[in-house]
């Protein structure tokens, strides 16, 4: 299935953070698991920035657990959080300058059944419960840092993958509000999701409409 699939080239992610965030819309995440494809489409973002962003891993310069947001656009930067959950993030801009998105949210597409087993649900629980948040989505995909982190996204042999949304389909509106559960730099809209989606986490409203 995955051989054919069209991934994300390398270009896509030489953009600042917040282009790329809302271009990854739609976009489909993919991932290799136990003989199966499990599958989700994009559908919330946010951006971060390297110097100047102070809620940026990157913001202090680069360390040994931020490293692969410096090498080459296009790698996976999974860190651990609050203790319990792990985040994916995709590293953008050119080698050498630091950002990163954060995919927040997944609308459930393939291999459904599995991101349910991994996420602990039952058989009918509704798709906004399966990878809906950051931690829920990697927890959908069985994403850890010690399995992932650093990895080529764009790598057609790889575990994991970004590929383009599918040919016709149509992203529908996008919306922008503050990033979520950060308190420095709170303000800044760098938060991006497909309005009216119902697996997008977090709150939906007062929403920025880009133009």
């Amino acid at each position: 299935m995955l051989a054919n699939e069209p991934l994300l080239p390398r270009e896509f992610f030489l953009l600042p953070p917040d282009l790329v965030a809302r271009r990854l819309l739609g976009a489909r995440l993919l991932r290799r698991w136990n003989g199966a494809v499990l599958a989700g489409r994009i559908v919330e973002t946010e951006a971060y920035f390297g110097h100047g962003d102070p809620a940026a891993h990157a913001a202090a310069g680069c360390t040994a657990r931020n490293r692969v947001l410096w090498g080459e656009p296009g790698h996976a930067y999974v860190y651990f959080i609050y203790g319990l959950h792990c985040c994916l993030n995709v590293s953008c801009e050119p080698d050498g300058s630091a950002g990163c998105v954060l995919l927040r949210a997944l609308e459930p597409l393939g291999g459904v059944a599995a991101m349910r087993g991994l996420r602990g649900l039952g058989e009918r629980a509704a798709p906004h419960l399966v990878a809906s948040g950051p931690g829920r989505l990697c927890q959908a995909l069985a994403i850890s840092r010690a399995g992932l982190n650093g990895a080529d996204l764009l790598d057609p042999n790889g575990e994991l993958l970004l590929a383009a949304s599918e040919a016709g389909w149509v992203p529908g509106e996008v919306a922008v509000t503050p990033r979520v559960g950060i308190s420095k730099a709170a303000d800044r809209p760098l938060r991006f999701f497909l309005a009216g989606n119902p697996c997008v986490s977090g709150p939906r409203g007062p929403q920025l409409r880009p133009a």
